[in-house]
């Protein structure tokens, strides 16, 4: 499979250990209260039980850095993924924490790819969502024709309602950026319960 994948907003214990099972690359926990999907702190005590060899990624939006310092170092998490109106600053210093930084935009027609020049070195991806108020969790797909705007060589995730019926579209994108395919509402029985034996036809589909 060229693409990494990340299954995104984990929070039931049995669920996350079937998913782990599956050795997808990154797992999400959001820690955005707003979210359905939003992690406890007693589900948040699993995280340090996924396989090492899978990346943890703590999600946030528009949280206090320090906040967000507090949980990665207590979940042991591996990356964080900044899904608000976070600064340039703000990324660089959770880069400095040694974890990889993921910096979300949602993409519509009328979005300015320029803003993410400055950001580039202050992150290790992009991560490219549908626009929506609730910041992500839409089920909706945006234009990735939009993405011909995307100048810099940034490597980026794909977001944003992502279905099993888009495997072969992913399979056949030439992108060289396109570093992973986040998945999340599309394969879920209710909010935060991941649907297993689809999540499994989507992996082989992909290979």
């Amino acid at each position: 499979m060229k693409q990494k994948i990340k299954v995104c907003g984990m929070k039931q214990a049995a669920n996350i250990a079937a998913v782990a099972d599956l050795r997808p690359n990154y797992m999400g926990f959001i820690f955005y209260q707003k979210s359905p999907r939003y992690i406890s702190e007693i589900s948040a005590e699993l995280i340090k039980y996924v396989p090492s060899e899978i990346k943890t990624v703590g999600v946030f939006v528009d949280e206090d850095i320090e906040t967000v310092k507090a949980l990665v170092a207590k979940h042991y998490l591996k990356a964080v993924q900044l899904h608000g109106k976070e600064t340039v600053d703000f990324c660089r210093e959770i880069k400095q924490m040694g974890v990889e930084v993921i910096k979300a935009f949602g993409v519509h027609p009328d979005f300015d790819f320029s803003i993410l020049e400055a950001y580039e070195p202050a992150v290790d991806y992009f991560l490219f969502d549908t626009q929506t108020p609730a910041h992500g969790g839409s089920g909706k797909v945006f234009d990735w024709t939009l993405l011909v705007k995307y100048q810099l060589d940034k490597p980026y995730f794909l977001s944003g309602g992502i279905d099993l019926s888009h495997a072969m579209q992913i399979k056949n994108m030439e992108d060289k950026r396109l570093y992973a395919i986040d998945i999340n509402s599309k394969f879920e029985l209710s909010p935060g319960l991941k649907d297993v034996g689809k999540l499994k036809e989507f992996l082989k589909e992909l290979n």
